[in-house]
């Protein structure tokens, strides 16, 4: 059987900038850069787009073989502005609307936990909307990365555009490491089996 080996682009959204990098915004490049980590590449300024990324492949599939072929990156541009480098990378690299996945902070789920998807809503997220609107489709992964819903009477703005908190702090590696394991659940053994996963309670 011969294995699919086209290009998957994960994008890890964000605001750009050391002003932002602690917020609960920023969650989804965190992970990028963690992967980036793991992986022993170094994200630098794509040519292309306005952003960094990396090529690598991810981890190894069944049987010992070099796992998927990916393009980690984050744009470099403003959330609400993410769809311009997240469509120019995919022009770039020949990458289908089928393989991208696109991680994301997400207000409606439990801070610490992971959630899969493909396609829905936006939920009112400005990252997501834009590349909505530069795809033209909604039809692409989503890995949502929860981080809870404002205390109080908090403006959600405010909420997400704030750093972590200490507590959330000392909590804050194994998000991101979930969220790295779901990426490459999915891309290697499907958007299912990578649900059934990290949708039960452990």
């Amino acid at each position: 059987m011969e294995i699919d080996d086209d290009p998957w682009l994960v994008a890890g959204l964000g605001n750009p900038g050391p002003r932002y990098a602690g917020n609960r915004h920023n969650v989804g490049a965190m992970v990028v850069a963690e992967m980036a980590a793991g992986a022993g590449v170094k994200l630098s300024a794509a040519r292309q787009a306005r952003a960094v990324s990396a090529e690598t492949r991810l981890g190894t599939l069944p049987g010992g073989r070099p796992g998927r072929r990916v393009v980690l990156a984050t744009p470099l541009d403003f959330m609400n502005l993410s769809g311009g480098p997240v469509s120019g990378l995919m022009k770039y690299h020949g990458i289908d609307v089928d393989h991208l996945v696109v991680l994301h902070d997400e207000l409606d789920i439990d801070f610490g936990a992971v959630r899969l998807k493909k396609g829905g809503g936006e939920g009112g997220h400005n990252g997501l909307r834009s590349i909505t609107q530069s795809l033209g489709t909604k039809d692409y992964h989503r890995i949502r990365l929860g981080i809870g819903r404002p205390p109080g009477r908090m403006d959600v703005a405010d909420f997400v555009l704030r750093d972590f908190s200490p507590t959330e702090r000392a909590e804050l590696p194994f998000l991101l490491g979930d969220g790295a394991d779901a990426v490459e659940r999915l891309l290697h053994h499907g958007l299912e089996a990578a649900q059934q996963f990290h949708h039960s309670p452990r």
